[in-house]
Order: structure tokens, then C-alpha cells, then sequence
């Protein structure tokens, strides 16, 4: 595909930006990110793998390799997915205001839209210069239960979206592997056969 200029806006592939540990991916972030490309105006979108979310214990985080492979195994054979290891190169820990303007520096053919849940949304006066996202970037934010979604009306490209909701957690599928529990049906099917705890082996 021949790239086109940043400034010719018209043309750019709309890309979400779904960051995140997955840790491991589930079959919630899946169904989401197929409603988000089916349902909105997004061209594409990219898991990005988040080596180290500065509000998480890093300790907690299976290999940011194996995460990887597992997203990458995961959405084999749906066109508009991609795995990206983009924020492995950043320097640590990340911070979306910086991925975001090194994504646009490195793929200025592409317009990117950050997607968030409705709980980060409700926080996001603690993350790092949350006024230039706010003001620079489109977002589409998902409902999370428990969190409403109120948008100022000075940010128009900030939109609620009306995306099934899926309550999984990738500390649900660990506790319960650990607790001997079979939820094989919460993994995508790519990767039920590789994750096993407490060793998770990829063939």
C-alpha cells in the first residue's frame, strides 16, 4: 500500500489503538475489538502490548515476549487486527501521550484513535498530560459497569460507544488456572492449548 502524507487526512487509515497488558488476552478483548472494527468508522486495529502500565505492579506480568506471541496467536486470520510490540522500544515505563505522538512520528499514513474503557476514563485526570490527549486525539471509550460516562461537550472527538459488555479479567483467568479451575472457553481458541500454569508453553 503506497503511503500518503500525514496532512492528507482524508486518505489515512483510521487505526485504534487498543494498549494494554493483556495478561493474557481473553476472549472479551477479542469480541470487543471485532465490535469496534465492525460497528465504527475504525479501518483497523492494533493490540498494543504494554510492557509496563505505570499504575500496575510490574512484577505481576507474564513475559512481555509470551504476551506478545499469545495476541499474535490469538488473532490469526482477521484481517483487520494487528499485534504490535511497538512500546517494548520506548523508553520505561510508557505513557500513552508519548506512544501516541512516537506512532504518529512513525506511521504518519495512519490516523490513530485511542480506545479506553469507561473506568480509565474516570481517571483520567491522573494520567500524564491528559489534557493534550484529550484535546489531540479521537477517543472512543467502552462501557464498563459501575462507570458512567459523562464527555464535555468542548471535546467532539471524544465518543461513548454502545459496545456489548463483556466483564473478564485477565486476573480472573490466572486466579483461576491457579485455583485448578478449567475456563478454557474464556481463551481464544488459538491459545487454549498453549496456556498452561504455572508454566505456559508456546510451540
Amino acid at each position: 500500500m503506497e503511503k500518503v502524507t500525514a496532512n492528507n487526512s482524508v486518505n489515512r487509515l483510521k487505526t485504534g489503538i487498543y494498549s494494554g497488558s493483556f495478561n493474557p488476552v481473553h476472549i472479551g478483548h477479542l469480541a470487543l475489538a471485532n465490535w469496534l472494527c465492525e460497528y465504527t468508522e475504525l479501518d483497523e486495529l492494533w493490540f498494543l502490548i504494554t510492557p509496563h502500565n505505570p499504575q500496575k505492579d510490574k512484577e505481576d506480568l507474564m513475559n512481555d515476549q509470551l504476551r506478545y506471541k499469545l495476541v499474535k496467536k490469538s488473532i490469526a486470520g482477521y484481517p483487520k487486527f494487528q499485534a504490535s510490540d511497538f512500546e517494548f522500544s520506548l523508553p520505561q515505563p510508557t505513557y500513552t501521550i508519548n506512544t501516541l505522538r512516537a506512532l504518529e512520528k512513525a506511521y504518519p499514513d495512519r490516523k490513530f484513535y485511542f480506545i479506553m474503557g469507561a473506568d480509565n476514563w474516570n481517571n483520567i485526570s491522573k494520567w500524564k498530560d491528559y489534557l493534550l490527549i484529550l484535546e489531540q486525539y479521537p477517543i472512543f471509550i467502552y462501557p464498563r459497569i459501575g462507570f458512567d460516562i459523562h464527555i464535555p461537550d468542548c471535546y467532539p472527538n471524544i465518543h461513548a460507544v454502545d459496545a456489548p459488555i463483556l466483564e473478564i479479567s485477565s486476573t480472573f483467568i490466572r486466579e483461576s488456572y491457579q485455583q485448578g479451575k478449567d475456563v478454557r472457553f474464556f481463551l481464544p481458541e488459538n491459545i487454549r492449548h498453549y496456556f498452561k500454569l504455572p508454566d505456559i508453553n508456546i510451540k
